[in-house]
C-alpha cells in the first residue's frame, strides 16, 4: 500500500481532540466513534475519533487521509476497541483488498464527503468503479469482526 498521509493541521488536531472527547463520552457528532488501538511501537493505547461505516450489517473503518498513524497501528495490532469509555466493544480487524473497496468507499463518501473532500482527491460517491478502485489503493479500509 502506498504511504500517502495527509497530516492534520493545528486547527484540525484541536477540533479532533474535542470531537474525540465527546465520542469517548458517548456523544456522536455525525456518526463519529471513539477508537482505541495499541501503538505498534510503544504498545500504549492510542485514541482517535473515526467515522464507523455500517454496510449491510458489516462495520468498516476508512482512513481518508491515507496511511495514517492510527491506520498503521490498526494494521499492526489486528484488534481495536470502539465506543464510549464505559461501553467499548472489542473487534478484530482485517484489511479490505483494494479491488473490494469500491462500494465501501462509495457509501463512505455518500455519507461523509463533506467532511473528507480535501483528503480523497477527485473521487466522490458518484465516481466510477474504476476511479474508486484507483483511490482505494491509497485509502486504507478495514473490516471489523465482533
Amino acid at each position: 500500500m502506498p504511504t500517502q498521509y495527509q497530516e492534520p493541521n493545528t486547527a484540525a488536531r484541536a477540533a479532533n481532540a474535542v470531537i474525540r472527547w465527546l465520542a469517548e463520552s458517548g456523544i456522536s457528532i455525525a456518526g463519529t466513534r471513539a477508537l482505541r488501538v495499541r501503538g505498534r511501537k510503544t504498545g500504549q493505547l492510542r485514541s482517535v475519533v473515526v467515522n464507523l461505516l455500517t454496510v449491510d450489517g458489516a462495520e468498516y473503518l476508512v482512513s481518508p487521509r491515507g496511511n495514517t498513524q492510527w491506520a498503521r497501528n490498526v494494521s499492526a495490532a489486528g484488534v481495536v476497541k470502539t465506543g464510549p469509555r464505559w461501553r467499548r466493544r472489542r473487534a478484530t480487524v482485517s484489511e479490505v483488498a483494494d479491488e473490494d473497496k469500491s462500494e465501501i468507499l462509495r457509501r463512505y463518501l455518500a455519507r461523509w464527503y463533506w467532511q473528507v473532500e480535501d483528503y480523497v482527491g477527485a473521487v466522490t460517491a458518484e465516481s466510477s468503479d474504476d476511479e474508486l478502485r484507483a483511490a482505494g489503493a491509497r485509502i486504507p479500509v478495514f473490516a471489523l469482526a465482533r
